[in-house]
């Protein structure tokens, strides 16, 4: 089986790639350097040359508030990206998944989000993602995941980090009114591997176990880290005065997972902490 995966050198790729290869795959990786989503010639042509069976579309422009003030570039990027892959896939009967988000809901709802759940993003960047949703066959694959950290690139555990150790004490402040599931990469990728390789349809929710507050994380990343969790302070987030509207409350319920009898990824605190001790050893 040889699988695409674009986005390959973002946090999620880089951990997805490793996994896929040890279940001996014939695995191609491309970024935005070797294929750019928005040339539709660029995309159907190296789908084409590479021919894959599966294709794992991870590749998106992710910045929430950059996406709220250039509407045409999310746009561009994740749905129409996401078109030209699907025109690629159909052309070489590959089989797609698409990693999205928690952010295509409103965070309105008082229990987790289940797949069948009617979808209503608040932000240009959620309303990409579900556009891109939209571009897919209905026997392909949307696997939506939340508040992504891992050992690669950027994101919300390297940035704790660094601003509790740049200054020593300076006071953190962190949204106490947004809930979610934080997400391991490396949990995430292999789950995501097994839909893929199984050519799973449908709509999954794959995230760690355990609905916090970006607040609490970030007092969990500094007891973590062996650092005084007190300098961590609660706002709001319209005290924030952030660009892009967040869901308040986004957690996903892993509900379609758990019925397919596919064991849910574990608790966020465990690869937190393992995290944690890498980045600071």
């Amino acid at each position: 089986m040889r699988i695409l995966v674009t986005g390959a050198s973002g946090q999620l790729g880089r951990a997805l790639v490793p996994v896929l290869e040890r279940e001996h795959r014939d695995v191609v990786g491309t970024d935005e350097k070797t294929m750019d989503l928005s040339d539709r010639d660029a995309v159907v042509g190296t789908i084409a040359a590479v021919h894959p069976d599966v294709i794992v579309h991870g590749a998106a422009w992710t910045d929430v508030d950059g996406s709220e003030g250039d509407p045409s570039r999310a746009f561009t990027v994740n749905a129409l990206g996401t078109r030209h892959v699907a025109e690629g896939a159909r052309r070489v009967g590959a089989h797609v998944v698409l990693v999205s988000t928690d952010y295509v809901f409103d965070g309105t709802l008082t229990r987790p989000y289940t797949e069948w759940d009617a979808t209503n993003p608040l932000s240009v960047y959620g309303a990409s993602k579900r556009a891109a949703e939209l571009e897919l066959d209905p026997g392909w694959a949307v696997v939506r995941t939340s508040w992504l950290f891992g050992r690669h690139g950027h994101n919300i555990v390297k940035t704790i980090l660094r601003l509790a150790t740049e200054e020593p004490d300076r006071e953190l402040r962190f949204v106490d009114d947004q809930r979610g599931c934080p997400t391991a990469a490396e949990d995430l990728a292999p789950v995501l591997a097994r839909l893929a390789v199984g050519r799973f349809p449908g709509t999954f929710h794959v995230t760690n176990q355990g609905a916090t507050t970006w607040f609490q994380l970030a007092r969990d990343v500094l007891i973590c880290a062996g650092l005084d969790p007190a300098r961590v302070v609660p706002v709001s987030t319209s005290e924030l005065g952030r660009p892009a509207p967040r869901p308040a409350r986004s957690v996903l319920d892993n509900l379609a997972l758990r019925s397919t009898g596919i064991a849910q990824p574990p608790d966020h605190h465990e690869p937190l902490e393992r995290l944690v001790k890498e980045l600071i050893a």
